[in-house]
Formats: structure tokens, C-alpha cells, sequence
């Protein structure tokens, strides 16, 4: 679609002119409210649409539209230099971008860092995060994703609270800053992904439903009005959405959109928004030659979010696994509260190993009701794995990270366990040295009342985990940090001088071990959940997983010693204890076959080549071992 096309919305400057757009079907009349006093009318078009078009970049001049007796921000505003309550400001994109040979990584090269904007440095804009992100490359990580950067109401939030979905946070550093800080990860080799949120606007500084039926009443979300996607005059509202989609792919040259959660977006039309939103991306890929993904965040272990078109899927690149997380972290924890109380066994992990899923038509206590759909033959790029994410940690009352949760040898294992696996990896800020800052939820809304109802929600919601802890329900929720205060948002904000103190130090060299050795050892390379086979040991709460690559050639030679010898196989050893007695786990080698250690949470305890039919490993409580069978 052209730039000057009246039905794409905003501010845009083309050839010495700029032309304001504004679908308000509410309205009969718009005018274009100028600084300074200047008011314009809008002529309007068909379908409720209004524009106007005038001389000169007007880069730089602030704006409203007046409806009826409101002046109100664009709801397509590119820039909120005064925050949701000002007037927007035209962008012209003048940007000098240095990535002309960029294309991006095919999906299944992605390791990626979820980061927070304003709590990964100090000063919390994107320029600041600029200077860290060489250290992301030294650990071994290929793609950045980003929290939520829509303009939202105030200087702190978690980002899920956006009013304005084109505009770039203005204390981030607006949309120039965040255009440096993508321009820089290209020139290292870095992916940006970038977390939208297409199912649902915040509650203060929203004013999408002052214009036209951007809502439905039709559905509720849990976190406010559902966007009207299916219902009449729904048309004009997914434009507006998948538009923006693709502003952040053209514009700011994003490679990727993390898709929050997609299941609270209610559509029951036969071509699902969603499916047209990652076909959108997909042609915009297409016609710019690069990579560009969808990667869905989904609470329904449907896989047909992430199966193409063609076989009845809605078309997604990818989504995040929530079981791996849930069964990885019950096993490490013990705890079994809320979602939790689904797993706890090795072998719910073993599943989501081999499956992507532990829940793929089975009866889940949590929810009370059979859960899930198959995923087998999915590949594994297709699914985002993680020990830690900003939900789960952020969903505990006191946003603790599993640092505080676990010893450091549990969180080797946390690590191993999400990069030895057939999957895409992601970390969560920090998490590669084991930082101790919390990352509880916070706000800094301006009306009191939505202050004084997000505080009671948050004490409300874990009054009984509280309770759980042996505190009284009133005690209890006192512990909940208050959202609106800044000292909790400080708190949340990384502390990298623990990168070269111990144990974070160690920790660190093990992430970086880690990700240097899934590069270099095809088997741990290569994400195909059908060469991925697992044993578990319930007794001992120890999981042995083989991966295995098969080079294309060695699938079509007939099978034999060629073929087997053009295969790579590695062996993770992984155990889960509670205490801290030492297990023995009974392992088959295979008749003749010699292996290689390859990382041992524990050195020292075997020699550095073992064989034979089988071993009795005896190993500590909590421990990783990492094997490769020897040419």
C-alpha cells in the first residue's frame, strides 16, 4: 500500500507534503487541531475515513484531532513527546539506516535475550542499551526481543499496558532512539524481536474508542475490552492492527513480532486475524528478501497456530512452550501451586522433549478439563523454550527470578536443560549470571482510582500464595510490592556489576560453554524433535536425552555402518534431586562405542572418555552432563 494512501492511518510526509489520515466513523465532522492554534478541516471519504493533506514536512509539529467538543492524540500517532495525555507529533522517517546488506537469521539460528527496556540499564533508554549489547554477542546470543516499546501511560511498565500502538515509548527514547539500537544489533549480528500486543489496549490514555468500534462487548479479556476483530466494521480495525505490524518490519527494520498472548484474541471469522497478520509479515518478508517471523504466545497448545495455511493452520513462525517452563520448573522447585500442580514428574518433561508440548489431549487437573492438541512432525524451530520469561517470574507475588528460588547448581541445570534442547532458547535478562533482582509487575498510572484497583487486583490474586507460605491473608498481601511505587521498579533493574563476582561469574562461563558447544556439536545444532529420544528415571528424577543429526546424505544411504557413521550423537544427562544425595542412573552406551565428555557441572568424577555396553553414573543431586559419541 502506498505511503500517501488515505486509508493508512497517521501522520506521513511524501514529496514535500504531509497528509493526516484518521479513520472516525463516530464522527460526522474532524478537524486537524495544529500547535499553536491552527485548526484544519478534514474532508471526508468513504467508510467514515478523514484526511487532509498539507504543504511541507511538518516533521517535528505536534497535533490533535478535534471531535466533537474533545481534542484528542492520533490514535495512529508515530510519536507522544509529552506521553498518552499530549499532543502527537509528526515523524518523518529520516532516519539513515546502515544495515542495507542485513537479512536477517533463518528461525532456527535464533538464541534469544528477552530484555526490558527500562530496567536493563540505569538510565533505561534504548541508547543506553546500545553499549550492552556486544555482551550479548560474546555470550552466544543472536537475537534481542523486546518487551513491549508502544507508548504507555507514565515513565514504568511492564509494556502491556500501550494505548498508542505506533508510537515509541517517549522516556525509552522515541522511535529515532529505538531505529539506533536496531541499526546497532544488525551491525553485530543481532535479531531484534519485538513483543506486540494486537489483544487488547491499556486503561488510561486510550482513545481508539473515541473514533470508531475498535472494541466489541461481545468478549472480555482479562485484561480489559477485546478488540473488535470479527464483528461489523471490523475490517478498518485489523488495517489498523496488521498496518502496524508492518510499520515495525518496513520502518524499523524489526525481524521478528512476539505475538502476546494470542489466545485471548476472540475471532471467530473463517480467516482468523492472526492468520492474516502473519500472512501479512510473511509478504513483507517476501518482497523485502528478508527473514521476518510471527512468534505467538498461545495458552492453548493448539498447533495448529503454528501449522501453515496449506494444512489448516493459522500460519505462525513460531510460539512459546509454556509446558517445557511449567515441567522444567516444578522439577527444579518442587512446587506444585496453580499451574504448577500439573506437573512434577521427569516424565512431563520427557514429553515436552520430545513433543514441544506436555498436554496434547490430556486430562489436566489446573484446568479441570482435557487440554491440548498434538504437535508430531512440528519442527523444533517452531517452538521458543525458557527456564525463566517476564511472565513467570513477574506472575509470583514478589517477582522472583529463579535465582532466589534455586542453588546454583539447579540453575545449571535450568540452563542446560533449555540449550540442549531441540528448540529455540531464550533467556531472560540477566539470567546468564544469575541476577538476583526481582521483576515484580509495576505501573506508574496518573488517575488514582485504576492506581487503588491495580494494587487491591495484585493482593487479591496472592492472597493465597501467601497464604501457602504460612502468612495470614492480610499479612500476606502486604508483602505484594505496591505497583506504583518507583522503589519497585528500582529494584527490577539489572545489577551487572554481579557479572564478575562469584558465583555469577561461573555461571556465566557456563552459558557461554553452553551456547559455544550447541554451535559446534551438529547433534545439539540441529532442532529436530524426531531424533530426539528420552529415558526417564522417576526414582532418581534424572532425564537422559539423545539428540541426534542426520545429515540429508546419511537418511538416503540404505541402513548400515555408512550411514551410522555419518550420524552425530549426543548424550544430556540431567538430574532434578530435591536433596542433596548423590543418584546412580543406569545408562546404555551401546556395544563398542566410546564417548567424550563434553561439560560436566561436576569435573573431575569421570575421566574424559568413557565406553562399554552400559554405566552405572553416579551423580550429584542436581547435575548436567554432556556427552558426545566419539568418531
Amino acid at each position: 500500500m502506498s505511503p500517501i494512501d488515505a486509508r493508512l492511518p497517521g501522520a506521513h510526509v511524501v514529496r514535500g507534503r504531509t497528509r493526516f489520515s484518521v479513520w472516525a466513523p463516530n464522527h460526522d465532522r474532524v478537524q486537524l487541531a495544529l500547535d499553536g492554534g491552527e485548526s484544519v478541516e478534514m474532508v471526508p471519504r468513504v467508510d467514515g475515513w478523514f484526511d487532509v493533506s498539507l504543504d511541507g514536512e511538518r516533521h517535528g509539529v505536534r497535533y490533535r484531532y478535534r471531535v466533537g467538543e474533545q481534542d484528542l492524540a492520533d490514535p495512529a500517532s508515530r510519536f507522544q513527546p509529552d506521553g498518552v495525555d499530549g499532543p502527537s507529533a509528526v515523524h518523518a522517517p529520516r532516519f539513515e539506516w546502515s544495515d542495507v546488506g542485513w537479512r536477517g537469521r533463518p528461525l532456527h539460528d535464533y538464541v534469544i535475550s528477552e530484555v526490558h527496556i527500562g530496567t536493563y540499564t540505569d538510565d533505561g533508554t534504548f541508547d543506553a542499551a546500545i553499549a550492552h549489547l556486544g555482551e550479548l554477542v560474546d555470550l552466544g546470543v543472536t537475537a534481542v526481543e523486546l518487551m513491549p516499546v508502544a507508548q504507555f501511560p507514565g515513565a514504568r511498565n511492564w509494556g502491556y499496558d500501550g494505548v498508542f500502538p505506533y508510537a515509541v515509548q517517549n522516556t525509552y527514547g522515541g522511535p529515532d532512539s529505538l531505529k539506533r539500537f536496531v541499526d546497532a544489533a544488525h551491525r553485530l549480528g543481532l535479531c531484534v524481536v519485538l513483543d506486540v500486543v494486537y489483544n487488547h489496549l491499556g486503561p488510561e490514555g486510550d482513545v481508539l474508542r473515541e473514533f470508531g468500534p475498535y472494541f466489541t462487548d461481545r468478549y472480555r479479556t482479562p485484561w480489559g475490552d477485546a478488540l473488535n476483530f470479527d464483528g461489523p466494521e471490523s475490517d478498518p480495525v485489523r488495517a489498523f492492527f496488521v498496518h502496524n505490524a508492518r510499520q515495525w518490519v518496513l520502518e524499523f527494520h524489526i525481524d521478528a513480532l512476539r505475538l502476546d498472548a494470542v489466545h485471548a484474541i476472540v475471532d471467530g471469522s473463517a480467516y482468523p486475524f492472526v492468520e492474516q497478520l502473519a500472512a501479512a509479515v510473511h509478504e513483507v518478508a517476501h518482497e523485502s528478501g528478508r527473514h521476518v517471523y510471527t512468534i505467538a504466545e498461545s495458552a492453548e497448545n493448539d498447533a495448529r497456530v503454528i501449522r501453515e495455511p496449506r494444512q489448516g493452520g493459522i500460519g505462525c513462525d513460531a510460539q512459546w512452550s509454556d509446558d517445557f517452563h511449567h515441567a522444567l520448573h516444578a522439577l527444579l522447585t518442587g512446587e506444585a501451586a496453580e499451574y504448577y500442580a500439573d506437573f512434577g514428574l521427569v516424565s512431563d518433561l520427557s514429553t515436552a522433549f520430545r513433543d514441544g508440548y506436555t498436554f496434547e489431549g490430556r486430562y489436566s487437573r489446573f484446568r479441570r478439563r482435557t487440554f491440548g492438541r498434538s504437535a508430531a512432525g512440528i519442527p523444533g524451530e517452531r517452538f521458543v523454550v525458557f527456564a525463566q520469561n517476564h511472565d513467570h517470574i513477574g506472575n509470583r507475588a514478589r517477582g522472583e527470578r529463579l535465582s532466589a528460588l534455586i542453588d546454583t547448581d539447579g540453575l545449571k541445570v535450568a540452563a542446560a536443560t533449555v540449550l540442549c534442547s531441540p528448540f529455540v532458547p531464550l533467556l531472560f535478562m540477566g539470567e546468564e549470571y544469575g541476577e538476583s533482582a526481582p521483576f515484580p509487575y509495576f505501573v506508574s498510572h496518573s488517575n488514582p482510582a485504576l492506581v487503588d484497583a491495580v494494587r487491591r487486583g495484585r493482593q487479591a490474586e496472592f492472597a493465597q500464595f501467601h497464604a501457602a507460605d504460612g502468612a495470614d491473608g492480610a499479612d500476606g498481601a502486604e508483602r505484594v510490592p505496591d505497583p506504583q511505587d518507583e522503589a519497585t521498579f528500582r529494584m527490577a533493574i539489572l545489577d551487572r556489576r554481579q557479572r564478575e563476582k562469584e558465583p555469577h561469574a561461573a555461571l556465566l562461563d557456563w552459558h557461554r560453554d553452553l551456547l559455544t558447544m550447541r554451535r559446534a556439536v551438529p547433534a545439539l545444532a540441529a532442532l529436530d524433535p524426531a531424533h530426539t529420544t528420552t529415558e526417564v528415571h522417576e526414582d532418581t528424577r534424572a532425564l537422559v536425552v539423545r539428540r541426534r543429526a542426520v545429515p540429508t546424505e546419511a537418511a538416503d544411504v540404505a541402513a548400515g555402518e555408512a550411514a551410522e557413521e555419518a550420524v552425530d550423537e549426543a548424550m544430556v544427562v540431567l538430574t532434578f534431586g530435591l536433596d542433596d544425595l548423590d543418584v546412580s542412573i543406569p545408562v546404555a552406551l551401546g556395544a563398542g562405542r566410546e564417548w567424550r565428555v563434553l561439560l560436566d557441572s561436576h569435573p573431575g568424577r569421570l575421566p574424559a572418555e568413557i565406553g562399554g555396553d552400559a554405566i552405572d553414573l553416579v551423580r550429584p543431586a542436581r547435575s548436567v552432563l554432556v556427552l558426545r559419541r566419539a568418531a
